[in-house]
């Protein structure tokens, strides 16, 4: 089968369209024919090995996984003898942390996937499992967000925030969106109460009180979180310096600022699925590539400038 493989650590150009064995299917894995891949920011960090203490687990000196990328959406074509659940035809959308989605077929845990409804398509469904995730238990999980509460979301026209802005609504927040004016329209229709544009109002000066502070571009201080919110969740970091300088600051003070892994499990995917299908939901794709162009798309979204998701085709 066809699929990107990556030998060494640097930039999208290490990445190479490669014939490779066919993924073997454990007793609790599915095999999935890949319809269509989604872009995002842990792709290009893995692909770079950056943050270096993140080689650590994927590897210090070379990719410990060969095949790239996270998120996916196909059909089940395979499953092993413990599955239940799946069955040979379902469309079905997940992510691989560490790799492997790139590619024509991938294995899958059934843990780490979920079913959604044939009339959706490939590619909405691939643009949501990170990001999706990412979302969900931002301001779910871990912000304990309720209905009735006020959010502030930074970043809120990418990948991470145009989700978030949209899951805070379905779980009756009002909430309050960071973009630049060029994308403030479009973070308004995604279900705004404001906008305020960082182009236009200096966000570390902003005297907001909120409920939560989400602060998916990563931009934001330890004061800002302090100053602006009764609890926070850092998901993005802009620069290295700026991550340890924050978690520093967060080791010594007893404001409530969260940072997590995002788990890919089948409960809060499905409940991202049911969330599209009843049109609560709705991934706004700014791209779309074909599979050859994979290594474009990551280099895309690298200059951090997307409005919603970036997406890349197996079918075309």
């Amino acid at each position: 089968m066809k699929a990107f493989v990556k030998t060494k650590y640097g930039g999208p150009e290490v990445l190479k369209l490669e014939e490779v064995e066919m993924p073997t299917i454990k007793e609790d894995h599915i095999l999935v024919k890949v319809v269509a891949n989604a872009a995002n920011p842990a792709d290009w960090h893995l692909l770079r090995g950056e943050p270096f203490f993140a080689r650590f687990t994927s590897g210090l000196f070379k990719p410990k996984e060969k095949v790239a990328g996270a998120d996916f959406a196909g059909t089940v074509v395979g499953k092993g003898s413990n599955v239940i659940g799946f069955e040979i035809g379902d469309s079905i959308f997940g992510a691989k942390l560490m790799g492997t989605a790139f590619a024509e077929f991938v294995s899958v845990p059934v843990s780490a996937c979920a079913r959604f409804p044939k009339h959706i398509s490939f590619a909405e469904m691939a643009s949501v499992p990170i990001a999706g995730l990412t979302s969900l238990q931002g301001l779910i999980t871990h912000g304990k967000l309720k209905a009735g509460e006020t959010v502030l979301i930074n970043g809120a026209s990418g990948g991470v925030g145009h989700f978030a802005v949209q899951i805070a609504k379905v779980y009756g927040a009002t909430v309050t969106a960071v973009c630049s004016s060029r994308n403030a329209d479009f973070v308004q229709s995604l279900g705004a109460d404001k906008v305020i544009a960082y182009d236009q109002e200096n966000i570390h000066q902003h005297n907001g009180k909120y409920d939560l502070v989400i602060d998916a571009n990563g931009n934001l201080t330890h004061n800002d979180y302090k100053r602006m919110g009764r609890i926070a969740v850092m998901i993005g970091f802009t620069t290295l310096s700026h991550m340890f300088s924050t978690l520093f600051r967060k080791a010594f003070s007893k404001f409530p600022l969260i940072q997590f892994t995002v788990e890919v499990n089948q409960d809060d995917l499905q409940t991202l699925a049911e969330m599209v299908e009843q049109g609560k939901l709705k991934p706004q794709i700014e791209k779309e590539f074909s599979y050859q162009e994979i290594p474009e798309a990551i280099g895309y979204i690298e200059a951090m400038r997307t409005r919603g998701k970036v997406v890349m085709n197996w079918s075309s």
